[in-house]
């Protein structure tokens, strides 16, 4: 057990929590489930006492800027987070940074990185804000645009705020230091970016603030800058970076790992059922609304000799349920095992070429997508990865006249092509 979660081992068996009304233990639990760190657990506990006894929802908020116009399973672990808090009757806020944005946040970056325009973080946070709904509760989140109040602060306004930091501190932040160290440019306006996040949860009198691991820098400055301000401190509860279905590198959309929440059925459910063995279970922890006895009976049973397969198979359902429904999950489990084994999804692309000649199989499958060039098809063809109505072609020289055809390269790509010779 590393020494966070050692930390919060020890409290959790220690007197003054174990004193605390059982659905505040519960609320805890809940809380801490899949983090990375909770700062400060006592301080916690004591915020979960008080809304227990006052019967006043806590203030819970999330920040995510627009950078990009769609989200996908990594940043849903935050979401998910956000969702099971409301879930215990508490207030959400899904704060999206426009105003942030147009700043551009320097996490983890070593070098600057280019602020968006107001039409772009227009058009993403429209997205992004659609998306977000289909894990939280609509009528229970209230969604806020920091460019309400960031605006409103104005040049003197950001002096001020600017004031309350100093730039010694600032350097303490990790990526900071590496680029100054490196003699790699830090431009001014990239110290204002903690500090108008921090603002955020002045702003919004937050009680706990949720990020990804490498956003720990900046969720303190809002624990610090409310404390500036005379405000009650926020707690802080980080989640960890969710690995691609690579199962090395965070998922990323500019790394090709990444299973978009916005992806058709088909697809989402076979990228989940081709990750890791190993990767299943913290996609489980951190992914799955299962409870936590749930999946430690499905890692039971495949130990104790229970196909993998299985388990990822009710993790696949359970995601694409969730962002379509159960009916087309159902169905993209057909379609997947038809392709694995060899069989004719029903769902397949069907197209229409017209020819003045019989074309050969290799110039079918590079117009019709299924390879990206003619020597990949005949590469294809010579390893017999090449079906024709479910017939493998060996010979590079086979002719389609007009008719229907079922293409299909490998054990996933089909397409339905309809050729006419003129």
């Amino acid at each position: 057990m590393n020494k966070i979660n050692q930390t919060l081992k020890d409290f959790i068996t220690s007197k003054d929590f174990l004193s605390l009304p059982s659905k505040v233990q519960n609320s805890f639990h809940i809380t801490i489930r899949g983090c990375s760190e909770l700062l400060v657990a006592q301080e916690w506990a004591a915020k979960l006492l008080h809304s227990y006894n006052t019967n006043t929802p806590l203030r819970i908020k999330l920040g995510l800027d627009p950078t990009a116009p769609d989200i996908h399973l990594g940043h849903t672990v935050v979401l998910n987070k956000m969702r099971q808090l409301q879930d215990l009757g508490h207030h959400v806020i899904f704060l999206i940074g426009d105003f942030t944005s147009l700043i551009g946040d320097p996490s983890g970056r070593n070098a600057t990185r280019p602020p968006l325009t107001k039409e772009q973080i227009e058009q993403n946070a429209i997205t992004y804000y659609k998306q977000a709904l289909l894990i939280l509760d609509k009528d229970k989140t209230e969604i806020a645009y920091n460019s309400t109040w960031c605006n409103e602060l104005g040049s003197a306004g950001i002096i001020k705020l600017a004031s309350h930091y100093t730039v010694a501190r600032m350097l303490e932040r990790d990526d900071f230091t590496k680029r100054y160290k490196n003699n790699i440019a830090i431009a001014i306006h990239e110290f204002l970016y903690p500090l108008m996040q921090g603002y955020d949860s002045v702003a919004l009198k937050s009680d706990l603030e949720l990020g990804g691991t490498d956003q720990k820098f900046n969720l303190l400055m809002g624990r610090e800058l409310q404390k500036e301000y005379g405000q009650s401190q926020q707690c802080i509860l980080t989640m960890p970076l969710l690995e691609g279905t690579d199962g090395v590198e965070k998922m990323s959309k500019s790394k090709n790992n990444y299973i978009g929440i916005s992806e058709n059925p088909n697809d989402m459910y076979a990228k989940i059922m081709r990750i890791d063995d190993i990767l299943m279970w913290r996609y489980y922890t951190l992914l799955s609304f299962k409870s936590e006895q749930e999946i430690e009976d499905l890692k039971q049973k495949v130990e104790n000799g229970e196909n993998p397969r299985n388990a990822k198979q009710a993790l696949a359902i359970e995601i694409v349920t969730r962002f379509h429904n159960e009916e087309l999950a159902l169905k993209a489990l057909e379609n997947f095992a038809a392709r694995a084994s060899g069989g004719i999804p029903d769902d397949i692309q069907e197209l229409s070429l017209t020819f003045t000649q019989e074309i050969s199989i290799a110039k079918a499958l590079k117009e019709t997508n299924l390879v990206s060039s003619t020597n990949e098809a005949n590469r294809n063809i010579e390893q017999g990865g090449v079906r024709v109505n479910s017939k493998v072609i060996k010979d590079k020289n086979h002719k389609l006249a007009s008719g229907s055809y079922i293409l299909q390269v490998g054990k996933r790509k089909f397409i339905k092509l309809t050729l006419t010779i003129e």
